[in-house]
Parts: structure tokens; sequence; C-alpha cells
């Protein structure tokens, strides 16, 4: 949708919104339709104003309307040349993934060490890659997000319809998830519910740590028992909220920290799970169910290799 050629200086656009783009929130039309604009750039142009919805200022939750007129100001994009081309491996790896598609819906089985999108010095995601690789799709969104580190279930939308039926049935709890884990020791007992809020703080360094604090955000999961060995235990774990870092910090809360964790881990479990193979963390977003086409669609991503080996050698 960019207008301007290669050498010409961006000009102020005005774009009408179509149904498709319908209850889309403003945030997240503007990071879709400025592909290589930082997303501290997007925040700031909604935060002074530049940014205006039929001639009026609007907050980022703002959710537009069918022939709402956006103004977008003056933005110099990405040029072709500084954007990082997904490989034809990569594509080849995210296609060989794939677990379920149908008209209005993907479903990967995310490879561990790929983030779900580009930026903050990412140079592209899963969602780039996808872009490429079912360029016909002109609406490819991302229902969900996980970390980079983690692999499993990752929902994408083919269309703004599907994406709004699936972030409300996220928001009325309809979308059931469940995370493989393997754990720190032996797990005493069987199923628990953890209920522990969680704060976000920033480091003087920079880094983002998520602590359980009583001023959190609300944070429950629930881990159950399904292998003990000597040294681990392989949980599965049902979020019932999405909190950045959940499953990592309440494990370690409960005093069984996830297995290559380095953020949030035991440095020497760690070692000793390297010793058994493991070179990731093991955190797998293994099974999601969730109302689609008149019915409740179950998708399944099995382990990769590395994962399973690991586990065949701590039996």
């Amino acid at each position: 949708m960019t207008d301007f050629s290669e050498n010409a200086a961006p000009k102020v656009r005005m774009v009408e919104v179509d149904e498709d783009r319908a209850g889309q929130r403003i945030d997240n039309f503007l990071l879709s339709l400025l592909k290589g604009v930082p997303k501290s750039m997007v925040y700031r142009l909604l935060r002074t104003g530049q940014v205006r919805v039929n001639k009026g200022r609007i907050k980022p939750v703002y959710k537009l309307q069918a022939g709402d007129i956006v103004r977008i100001p003056p933005v110099r994009m990405a040029d072709k040349g500084d954007v990082v081309d997904p490989g034809q491996a990569i594509l080849d790896r995210i296609e060989k993934n794939i677990i379920f598609e149908d008209s209005g819906l993907i479903v990967l089985n995310k490879p561990s060490g790929l983030a779900v999108h580009g930026g903050s010095g990412i140079s592209f995601g899963v969602i780039e890659a996808m872009r490429k690789l079912k360029s016909e799709c002109k609406n490819l969104e991302l229902v969900h997000r996980l970390d980079k580190d983690t692999s499993g279930c990752l929902l994408i939308a083919k269309k703004r319809s599907a994406l709004r039926h699936l972030h409300s049935a996220m928001r009325s709890g309809e979308v059931k998830k469940f995370y493989q884990a393997l754990c720190r020791g032996k797990w005493r007992g069987g199923s628990q519910l953890v209920d522990a809020p969680l704060r976000k703080n920033v480091v003087s360094s920079g880094e983002r740590i998520v602590r359980v604090s009583a001023d959190g955000k609300e944070a429950t999961s629930r881990f159950t028992p399904k292998q003990r060995f000597k040294q681990a235990t392989l949980m599965e774990v049902e979020l019932f909220t999405g909190r950045t870092h959940q499953i990592r910090v309440h494990a370690d809360h409960c005093g069984h920290p996830l297995a290559g964790d380095e953020k949030y881990g035991d440095k020497g479990f760690n070692k000793l799970m390297r010793e058994y193979g493991l070179n990731r963390m093991f955190l797998h977003a293994w099974q999601l169910k969730f109302p689609w086409d008149d019915s409740v669609l179950e998708v399944t991503a099995p382990l990769d290799d590395c994962l399973e080996a690991v586990l065949k050698k701590l039996a």
C-alpha cells in the first residue's frame, strides 16, 4: 500500500478502512501497514496526534470502523535493501511445519529459536516468512504470540474475520492452551493450580524480568505431572491467562524451574540437561482447542526430535 517511489519523499496518506479491517485496533492497523517502521515510532505518531481518524485524535486502543478515514503522516519506510529476506531454507522449514490450514487459518508448529515477528534487532520472524510463503494471502496476521525459544502451536489468521473470531474466543476463555515443560526435580503430588500474579520489571541493563508480585496482573496456570524422572519431571501446563513468561516464572515460583531456561532457570540443572543433549529451553505449546467452523478444533504439535531424544535419555 506504499504509494511513493523508491526515491520520492514520503507524503501524507489518507486511507479509507474497508469492511475487512473493521474492528481492528488502530495501533495494529498501523503496524501492519507501515512495514519496517519501528513499533516505538508508530506509538509516538499516535501519542503526538500525527495519526488521525476522521480528522480527530485517537488512542492506540481505538477500534476502526468501516468507512473511517485514517490520516497517516509522512513516514520513511524501510528500503527493501535494509530488510533481510527470509531464505529458502527458512521458508521450507516453515512450510514443513504447517500442521493445519484451511481458507481462514494456518496452524504452525513453530520451531524454537525463531521469533514470531521482526523488530528489536530481529530482521524477520514467522509472520514475515509466512507472508512471503503465502504471498497470495493479503491479510495474514498473528492471532497470538510465542516466545522466541518456545516451540509449538501458533495460530495465524488468513482473514480479518478469522482474527476477530479467534480474539473474541480468547477473551471469553474458549481457547484452551496446553504446554509441555520439563521441570527440575521430582514434582510431589498431582495436579496443582498456581495462582500467582505477575509484574514486569526492567532492570538497569534494560532487560525485562517478570516476577511474582502481589500488585501484579492476575496469572493462573495448572501444572500436571505426566512423566517422572530421577532429575526432572515432564509437566503438562494449562494456561488460563497469557502473561509474559508466565509458565517460566510460575515453574520457578513452585521450585521447579524449566530445563534450559537461561533467564529464570537453575544453572546447575541447565548444565546437567546439556549433558543429556538439551540445547534449548524445554517449553512446547503442544495443543490448542478452540471454536472453529461450528465445532471445536483440536490441534496438536509433536515435540521436535531434540526434545524427544532428551526424554528417551532421561527414562
